[in-house]
């Protein structure tokens, strides 16, 4: 039964989110499905919650980069 609902409640995010957001999900729910698994039996728990933080520091590190990409083709001052 709980791999059932594990596997419903992976496909739900997965279907619920973009290939660009999944990655950080997935990632994250899988390093969070084991570490719950070992603190306490809380695998779905620990998914959740690695998923959500998965996909936060996903979202964080595509906008970094995306603000380097744009100070990097900016043009740099003249010299003076």
């Amino acid at each position: 039964m709980r791999t059932l609902l594990a596997a419903t409640f992976a496909l739900g995010l997965i279907a619920s989110s973009s290939g660009a957001q999944a990655i950080g999900c997935l990632s994250g729910a899988a390093a969070g499905g084991v570490a719950g698994h070992y603190a306490g039996h809380h695998a779905l728990l620990g998914a959740a919650a690695g998923c959500a933080i998965g996909h936060h520091q996903h979202k964080l590190e595509m906008q970094r980069k995306a603000a380097a990409m744009h100070h990097d083709a900016s043009p740099t001052a003249p010299a003076q």
